[in-house]
């Protein structure tokens, strides 16, 4: 009995040993899968951070960069807007008239005559290129101040007032028909000139057939100029025919004007769709 036992015992022994070294082993494979699933979680919650901080940085970025547009805005749309010169199509007249006080950046044309800086060399390019082409031109009026101006209506007034039997008002109507009432004429605004040929100087529709106004009709737009006051268009404009008067638009504009045989009224209206 006694030697049963004895051989009984070293076989539970052993089997004892293989389990527990089954369970260790098992549970070691257990700690192991359970510390690479741990691993591989943490790999995968780093990658999923490092994913969501990079979309997190980039919102970031894109709401600075829109917060810094939004910021420079207004000098964005006012360097777009200088870049196309809008204002170069700027209407002055009885129902636009100039704000008050204004008064253009100005340069010397030649002699007394100043007209805005961007086109006062232009003007003088254009007259000169005529006068070589065989035209006596020459520029009698720029830039007015709102004295020289009122000055000028007010002459026009008494003109029409000694000759005509009329009041002042009436004699007020008829004088805005040639001479614009102050703040709303071109020459304030310092983009138009009138522009003669010494051989008729002067100012009424028979300027049309001097060498001069053939050649400026022709070749204006390439300098940014256009006739401002063309024949039969007063019911538009308000202002009477004026083959002398040129207004400086641009080039661009200058020739789309003129090739579509527009008014500056009717360009600037169909630019803004009406």
């Amino acid at each position: 009995m006694k030697s049963a036992r004895r051989e009984f015992l070293p076989a539970l022994l052993l089997v004892l040993l293989t389990l527990t070294a089954g369970f260790l082993i098992q549970y070691t494979l257990m700690q192991r899968d359970r510390h690479r699933q741990e691993r591989e979680a943490e790999a995968i919650a780093d990658q999923l951070l490092t994913g969501i901080q990079s979309i997190y940085d980039a919102e970031m970025a894109h709401q600075a960069e829109a917060a810094e547009r939004m910021r420079n805005l207004p000098q964005e749309k006012a360097k777009r807007l200088e870049e196309l010169q809008l204002d170069l199509l700027t209407v002055v007249s009885a129902q636009s008239p100039l704000p008050a006080g204004f008064v253009p950046q100005l340069q010397t044309v030649i002699g007394e005559y100043q007209m805005d800086a961007r086109c006062a060399g232009t003007v003088l390019q254009m007259i000169e290129d005529c006068q070589a082409a065989g035209g006596m031109t020459m520029i009698c009026s720029a830039y007015r101040t709102q004295e020289y101006q009122e000055k000028l209506y007010e002459d026009k007034v008494q003109r029409i007032l000694v000759e005509y039997d009329v009041n002042r008002d009436r004699a007020e109507e008829l004088a805005a028909i040639e001479v614009a009432r102050p703040g709303t004429s071109e020459h304030q605004l310092g983009l138009a000139a009138d522009i003669i040929d010494e051989s008729y100087p002067y100012l009424n529709e028979l300027q049309e057939n001097t060498f001069t106004q053939i050649w400026l009709k022709e070749h204006a737009p390439e300098y940014g100029f256009i006739l401002r006051y063309p024949n039969g268009t007063s019911d538009i404009t308000g202002i009477v025919y004026e083959p002398w008067h040129y207004r400086y638009v641009g080039e661009k504009f200058a020739r789309e004007i003129t090739k579509r045989g527009l008014t500056l009224e009717e360009y600037v209206l169909r630019r803004r769709g009406r």
